[in-house]
């Protein structure tokens, strides 16, 4: 009987033991767990730019890989919307241009490596024609990248798409020299400068334009490029344009206002903004008022 009772007075031991540490267990989680959160979002904030505008940049952080890269358009037009590593394009086969190029560039990219490939090939995803080589020869236009490849440096695919020629369009050459090269320089400063920006460009065409080569590609009257820095204090926005000529002025003589391409362009720019920011910063077009 004595060992029938002490094996019984061991297992149940045994069971409060193992209930204790179950018990311990349990509270150790409880404890941790908030400490844990507590760490994990001291590092989010650590991470990202601070700004006085918290709630919008949050808004921000969700709509950076589409909506905000992505206008609206007013008006129906040929597209084919490519997803490729560095840039989204609105693909026009009717035209052999892009409608549209978008690109957020971070100051972390702007430190990339990759080489240049200058190797301008067909795009894989486009359906239907496309420009080539033989279409730009002895044209008189250069090749002019909308997302440039200096801002493609920090992968080698994207240094391969920024190659695409659904990526490209019939420049004046001191235009893409010049002018629009300068732009590309600056906004790459301003990267550097307020931790990311968002790029909206393309060609503006008339109904009836100019073509070049056997495939016809059209050549632009115009360019336009869209500008946003969410994270700048307050936040801003600018717009230029450039007439597909010579462009050796100060960049601050192409400055416009983004609501002005909006009524070129047919489309809606940031639209995901709240209203009252969006309606402001596209209101404006001081370019002095960003980091030179």
């Amino acid at each position: 009987m004595n060992r029938t009772k002490k094996g019984k007075n061991r297992r149940l031991f045994k069971k409060k033991s193992r209930s204790n540490y179950k018990l311990g267990y349990i509270i150790v989680l409880i404890v941790l767990i908030p400490i844990i959160y507590g760490v994990y979002l001291y590092y989010q904030q650590t991470d990202r730019p601070q700004n006085n505008e918290s709630q919008t940049n949050e808004s921000l952080h969700f709509f950076f890989d589409n909506d905000l890269q992505t206008p609206i358009s007013l008006i129906p037009r040929q597209e084919q919307i490519i997803h490729h590593t560095g840039y989204i394009v609105s693909y026009n086969k009717d035209l052999k241009l892009p409608n549209w190029v978008s690109y957020e560039l971070t100051r972390e990219e702007t430190k990339g490596k990759e080489k240049r490939s200058n190797r301008f090939i067909t795009d894989p995803l486009v359906k239907g024609l496309i420009a080539t080589n033989a279409d730009y020869a002895r044209s008189g236009y250069d090749k002019g990248h909308m997302a440039p490849a200096a801002d493609m440096k920090w992968s080698p695919q994207a240094m391969e798409a920024s190659f695409y020629f659904s990526n490209i369009c019939p420049q004046h050459p001191q235009l893409n020299r010049r002018g629009w090269k300068k732009l590309e320089e600056k906004i790459r400063d301003w990267a550097i400068a307020d931790s990311a920006i968002i790029i909206i460009c393309g060609p503006i065409i008339t109904k009836q334009p100019k073509t070049i080569g056997k495939n016809k590609v059209a050549v632009p009257q115009q360019f336009f490029k869209v500008v946003l820095s969410p994270f700048a204090k307050p936040m801003r926005a600018i717009g230029f344009l450039f007439n597909n000529r010579q462009a050796v002025e100060p960049l601050s003589t192409y400055a416009v206002t983004i609501d002005s391409i909006e009524r070129l362009t047919n489309m809606d720019f940031f639209a995901p903004l709240p209203d009252e920011i969006e309606n402001k910063i596209e209101a404006e077009a001081n370019y002095f008022q960003w980091p030179n």
